[in-house]
């Protein structure tokens, strides 16, 4: 199973497009989205192209690809102009018979871990900075930022396939790696 995850698009056209055309060629089986969207939100400047209708627009072109979590920019009144459920604080997937925790990072995060067991995985985004780590009784990823990225300003996604996370710059050059298969 490949499986994309991006993070904190903040209604950025360009960067949707980006991920859109990476998506397809990664060729993945999912898209997990770990939050904020469509809005910029407060704290940030406005990413490039920042046009959040045609962010709703192209991501619901993809409705049945994706898997979303709620970012602390959702409102409800992203759920009424998105097709694809957007609202939850998180969700759970079983990899390799592992617990991997999904969500945006601004509740449940390293310093306020959600209960897992020693191997689960915690993946989120929020920071805006990528990481692919094992911590020792879990691992830790974060696919970074598409539209607004901070610590060394690259532009990331990951992608998981057959035990190995990979965080990759948006031209595809590996950034991190972790597997998770030991």
């Amino acid at each position: 199973m490949k499986l994309f995850f991006a993070s904190d698009l903040h209604g950025s056209a360009y960067y949707t497009e980006k991920l859109k055309e990476l998506y397809e060629k990664e060729q993945a089986e999912k898209l997990i989205l770990l939050g904020d969207l469509l809005y910029h939100g407060p704290r940030n400047d406005l990413p490039r192209d920042y046009a959040p209708k045609r962010v709703i627009e192209i991501l619901n072109g993809m409705k049945e690809e994706i898997l979303a979590v709620r970012g602390n920019c959702e409102a409800e009144v992203d759920q009424m102009v998105l097709q694809f459920p957007v609202m939850a604080e998180y969700a759970v997937l079983w990899l390799d018979g592992r617990m991997v925790f999904l969500t945006h990072g601004h509740h449940f995060n390293e310093e306020n871990l959600p209960m897992m067991r020693k191997g689960d995985v915690l993946i989120h985004g929020h920071t805006h900075l990528h990481c692919a780590a094992d911590r020792g009784n879990y691992y830790f990823c974060n696919p970074g930022s598409m539209s607004i990225p901070k610590g060394d300003k690259i532009n990331s996604y990951m992608i998981y396939e057959d035990g190995i996370f990979t965080v990759k710059d948006l031209e595809g050059g590996v950034l991190e790696t972790l597997d998770i298969r030991q």
